[in-house]
C-alpha cells in the first residue's frame, strides 16, 4: 500500500449512496493513482470537511437530500473559490450541465460515463489545480525570496541569484506528482537537482538512477520495466524493473533526448496511463514513483525536426528547469575552486594551497565547455601537480593556451555596429578601445590580457606605455 498520498491536496467525494461511492474510490485508486481521497456521503457535513481537511477537488452528486448538489457547488464556490468542482450527475441534461458550469463548476458528467473518460478529466482537473497551488507557492517564494527547505539544496555549491530562483521553483513543485524536465549542458549538475527535488518531495523511496542514451529498445523495456521468469531466452527468474525498485521514490531518467523513438513511445504509455507491463507479463503494475528527466539537447528543436516525440515533450515539459551554464555564473567560480581544492587536498592526503590572486581572473575570461566538471577536473590535477604553499598556475594557464579553430568563413559573425552620423575611429583608436577592454576584463593582468587579445605581454606593455598607462 502506498504511502506516498497523490495529490498533495486531498479529492472529496460527495454522494448519498454508499455504493458509489466505494466503487469511485477503488476506480480513482486503480485507474487514476489517486490515493489522496475523502467520503461524505451526506451533503450537510461537506462543506465541514473541506474546512478542517486539504481539500482542493470536490466530485459533486447533484441529487442528494438535504442539500442539493447545486446548492453544495454555490456555497463552495463563494467560500472556498481554490477548490475545483466536477459534477457527477445520472441525468445526462444540456441545460443542468450548462447552469452547473455557469456557477462555477470544472466539468460535468454522466455518472454512466466510460471510466477512462471519467478518469481522464479528473487528471486534467488535478493538473489544473497543482498548477494554481504551485503558481501560488512561486508568487509567495519570489515576493518574499525566502527558501523554505535550504537543508535540501545543501549539496549544491552556489551563491548565483539565477540558482537561487531555480531552487524556489523547484520548492513550488515538489508536491507535485507530475514530471520534471531538467535541461542543461553537460556538466552543469543535472543529478544533483535530480536528488534535490527527491528531497523536497519527501518521498520515502529511493532515488533511481538509468542513463537511457545507448540503451536499444529491448534492454530499456526490460532496464524499466522487469520481466518474469521465462519472458525470454536466459531469463531463468524474474527481475524487478528500476520503476519498481524506485517505488515511493525518484525515477531518474538521464540524457532522454537520446532515446530511441521506440522507447519513446513506451516512455509516453507509461506517463500518460501510469502503469506498465512486465516483459512476459499481461498484468499491469501501477507506477509508484516520480518521474524525473535530464537532457543536454534542446527538446525543442529535436521534436521540432521529428527527432523527439511531440506528445512526449509536452507531456515531459508540465515542469521544466534550466540550469544555467558555469560560464554564466562567474561568481560561483571562486566558492567552487575553494571547494574542488579542499575535496582534492583532503583525497590526496596533502594541505589545501594558497590561491594566487590572478586565478579567479583567469577563471573568469574562461567559457568552461564542460561546466562544474571540467572545473573540478582542473582543480584536482592541479592539486595533484602541488608542491609549494602557493598554488601553481601552469594547469589552469594551459586552458588558455589551446589552439582555437580559424573562425567558419559560412558563419554568421555577430558584425560591430557602428553610429552612422558619427565617423569611423582609426586603427589607432581600435587597437586602444581593444586593449581597453582586454585591461578592464583581465582586472589590470598584462600578462592575462595579451593572452586574450592575442599578442606577447611585452608588445603589449609598450602600447600601454604609448598611452601613459
Amino acid at each position: 500500500m502506498s504511502n506516498h498520498l497523490y495529490p498533495h491536496f486531498g479529492i472529496l467525494l460527495v454522494d448519498d449512496e454508499e455504493p458509489f461511492l466505494r466503487s469511485m474510490s477503488i476506480a480513482l485508486e486503480r485507474s487514476g493513482g489517486f490515493t489522496h481521497i475523502y467520503r461524505c456521503q451526506d451533503s450537510r457535513k461537506a462543506m465541514d470537511i473541506i474546512a478542517s481537511e486539504p481539500i482542493g477537488l470536490v466530485l459533486l452528486d447533484l441529487t442528494m437530500p438535504h442539500i442539493t448538489g447545486e446548492q453544495l457547488l454555490q456555497q463552495i464556490v463563494a467560500d472556498y473559490p481554490d477548490v475545483g468542482v466536477i459534477i457527477l450527475s445520472g441525468l445526462n441534461q444540456l441545460e443542468t450541465a450548462m447552469n452547473c458550469i455557469r456557477l462555477g463548476a470544472y466539468d460535468y458528467y454522466v455518472k454512466t460515463t466510460d471510466d477512462d473518460r471519467l478518469i481522464e478529466g479528473i487528471r486534467r482537473a488535478v493538473r489544473m489545480q497543482e498548477m494554481r497551488t504551485e503558481n501560488q507557492a512561486l508568487r509567495q517564494r519570489f515576493l518574499n525570496d525566502t527558501l523554505e527547505q535550504p537543508e535540501a539544496f545543501a549539496d549544491i555549491i552556489t551563491q548565483d541569484k539565477s540558482m537561487r530562483s531555480v531552487f524556489q521553483y523547484l520548492e513550488s513543485i515538489a508536491p507535485s506528482n507530475q514530471p520534471v524536465l531538467i535541461s542543461g549542458e553537460s556538466g552543469v549538475g543535472k543529478e544533483q537537482i535530480a536528488h534535490a527535488i527527491h528531497k523536497l518531495s519527501r518521498r520515502s523511496g529511493p532515488v533511481v538512477c538509468v542513463n537511457v542514451a545507448g540503451l536499444d529498445d529491448a534492454v530499456f523495456a526490460d532496464t524499466l520495466f522487469g520481466h518474469r521468469r521465462g519472458a525470454f531466452t536466459g531469463a531463468d527468474k524474474a527481475r524487478a524493473g528500476m520503476i519498481e525498485q524506485a517505488a515511493e521514490g525518484t525515477l531518474f531518467l538521464d540524457e532522454i533526448g537520446d532515446l530511441s523513438p521506440s522507447s519513446q513511445v513506451k516512455l509516453l504509455r507509461l506517463l500518460q496511463e501510469g502503469e506498465y507491463y512486465p516483459l512476459g507479463s499481461d498484468r499491469p503494475k501501477r507506477i509508484r514513483a516520480r518521474v524525473v528527466v535530464a537532457t543536454h539537447h534542446n527538446l525543442e528543436q529535436k521534436q521540432q525536426s521529428g527527432e523527439f516525440r511531440k506528445d512526449l515533450y509536452y507531456r515531459l515539459r508540465i515542469h521544466q528547469v534550466e540550469i544555467p551554464p558555469l560560464r554564466k555564473r562567474k561568481a560561483d567560480l571562486g566558492i567552487l575552486l575553494e571547494y574542488f581544492l579542499s575535496e582534492a587536498a583532503q583525497e590526496m592526503g596533502k594541505s589545501k594551497p594558497t590561491i594566487p590572486k590572478e586565478l579567479p581572473v583567469l577563471l573568469e575570461n574562461y567559457d568552461f565547455p564542460g561546466n562544474i566538471r571540467e572545473l573540478r577536473a582542473l582543480a584536482y590535477d592541479a592539486m595533484s601537480q602541488h608542491r609549494s604553499h602557493i598554488l601553481s598556475m601552469s594547469v589552469f594557464r594551459r586552458i588558455l593556451d589551446i589552439e582555437t579553430p580559424p573562425p567558419d568563413p559560412n558563419e554568421n559573425l555577430c558584425p560591430v555596429h557602428f553610429n552612422d552620423q558619427v565617423s569611423l575611429p582609426t586603427l589607432q583608436e581600435m587597437g586602444d578601445l581593444l586593449i581597453d577592454e582586454a585591461m578592464r576584463r583581465a582586472q589590470g593582468n598584462q600578462s592575462l590580457a595579451s593572452r586574450l587579445i592575442g599578442i606577447s605581454q611585452p608588445a603589449l606593455s609598450k602600447r600601454l606605455k604609448k598611452k601613459g598607462l
